[in-house]
């Protein structure tokens, strides 16, 4: 991988790949697996972005399909380790309520069908509807049906834990 690659593909948008792989992780180890993928799935396929869309949009879709792709293939293949709760991915050791309520937003993500936590995802970036459905591959209307829809069911999930 060159360095000229990383830092155009990976370290300009380090915050895209983070927030995706965070949301599907469900250990730090898990986290350092789907972010290595990711880079190299975008190295593999570097070639096939075509300019069509932005770099971020192609950057979303192949870090989202990289970890819903590997989330599938961890569920059709047994843990080797067990997967305690105090696994996830956490922020600092002494948490502020910000942090705190982020912690409960993951949580809350993470109880997310796939389809529905790439949608959120998408959504709390602020990239526009038609952007969600280019990248997701859905019409503009069934993105704000979604997104309605997944508002109410995090809300529900935040609130009664």
């Amino acid at each position: 991988m060159s360095a000229e690659f990383y830092e155009e593909y990976i370290e300009n948008n380090r915050a895209i790949i983070y927030k995706i792989c965070r949301a599907y992780a469900r250990s730090e180890a898990d986290f350092q697996d789907l972010f290595q993928e990711v880079c190299l799935q975008l190295w593999k396929s570097r070639d096939r972005f075509d300019n069509s869309s932005k770099l971020s949009t192609w950057i979303y879709r192949v870090t989202l399909n990289t970890c819903l792709t590997m989330t599938r293939h961890e569920r059709r293949e047994p843990a080797k380790v067990a997967v305690r709760e105090t696994d996830v991915v956490t922020g600092p050791a002494e948490p502020d309520e910000e942090s705190l309520r982020l912690e409960a937003l993951y949580a809350a993500l993470k109880k997310l069908s796939e389809a529905d936590r790439a949608v959120i995802l998408l959504y709390l970036e602020e990239k526009s509807y038609k952007e969600i459905a280019e990248i997701l591959g859905i019409s503009l209307s069934n993105v704000g049906v979604k997104i309605n829809r997944i508002k109410t069911k995090l809300t529900e999930l935040i609130t009664n834990g």
